[in-house]
């Protein structure tokens, strides 16, 4: 039996690894009391070691076989963790909130669609995927929140997934073609008139059709985020606060994006430190960027 001292060196563990790897989201989980910002340290690092396995250089069986190992011992959870210390976090925090690991399932679904070069001819088919790599978060983020509205929280908080993959999807153009990704549904590429050819460190695409195509998506991702948004109220102050500054800074990244569409081929479009800070600062006290 793990423990007490044993899980908080696992929470320890998971908070270090979100202090060091979530650039953008620990300025939200910061905000949240001591036991939800643990809980929510072991979801964000269980969620980051399954995306290493997808982003990582390991050729793709292998990538396959170690992502259903990571889905094996995941069902096995909250009881057998195995002594890892990502597992042993997650699982007692699942003893203690109704936090929904089976939606793991599906971050799972979408990193393999990622390791088998997956494409998405309509952006039906590319929602499936945002749906499965970040909905799935909010969705587990939900159980350690918690919600007045449980019922009315759940689809909202997978919207508001959604709306940060799109926004991620377009940030990291130029990144994901350069290792063989295309998100960007076939039938948008086509409807611009674009290919995504990269030649150098650039598209060959005419820049008018690629500004087009990008401030298109960029509309999408606005719609979703006006609609996850709207879990805010049913969140008491300290959960919305993260929920918040977590979305207010994919928010202000993606109107930059919108404002300069083709400068997510030029460099990563990101925000400084200081503007992340005051973002999470204006959460907390009830004003969303």
């Amino acid at each position: 039996m793990t423990t007490i001292t044993g899980v908080d060196a696992a929470y320890r563990h998971c908070e270090r690894v979100t202090r060091t790897q979530a650039a953008n989201f620990s300025y939200g989980i910061r905000l949240l009391p001591p036991a939800k910002r643990r809980a929510l340290s072991a979801i964000y690092a269980t969620a980051r070691r399954i995306d290493d396995i997808g982003d990582g250089t390991l050729p793709p069986d292998d990538k396959l076989d170690l992502l259903a190992q990571n889905r094996e011992a995941l069902h096995g959870l909250p009881g057998r963790s195995g002594g890892d210390p990502v597992l042993t976090a997650l699982g007692h925090a699942a003893t203690r909130l109704p936090i929904p690991l089976a939606a793991f399932d599906e971050l799972i679904d979408g990193c393999a669609a990622d390791v088998t070069g997956r494409r998405y001819d309509s952006f039906d088919d590319l929602v499936w995927y945002c749906r499965c790599v970040a909905g799935s978060i909010g969705r587990l983020s939900l159980g350690v929140f918690g919600a007045t509205d449980p019922g009315r929280a759940a689809p909202l908080a997978d919207a508001l997934g959604v709306a940060l993959q799109l926004t991620n999807i377009l940030r990291d153009l130029v990144e994901d073609r350069a290792t063989g990704r295309i998100y960007l549904p076939a039938a948008d590429l086509d409807r611009f008139g674009c290919s995504l050819r990269l030649e150098g460190a650039g598209f060959t695409d005419p820049p008018e059709r690629l500004a087009a195509l990008v401030r298109f998506q960029a509309g999408r991702a606005a719609a979703w985020y006006d609609t996850g948004l709207r879990l805010l109220p049913l969140l008491d102050r300290r959960s919305a606060a993260c929920t918040a500054a977590m979305a207010g800074i994919y928010r202000r990244l993606l109107a930059r994006i919108a404002a300069d569409p083709l400068a997510v081929t030029r460099s990563r479009v990101s925000l400084p430190g200081r503007e992340k800070a005051w973002v999470a600062a204006r959460a907390l006290v009830g004003r969303p960027a």
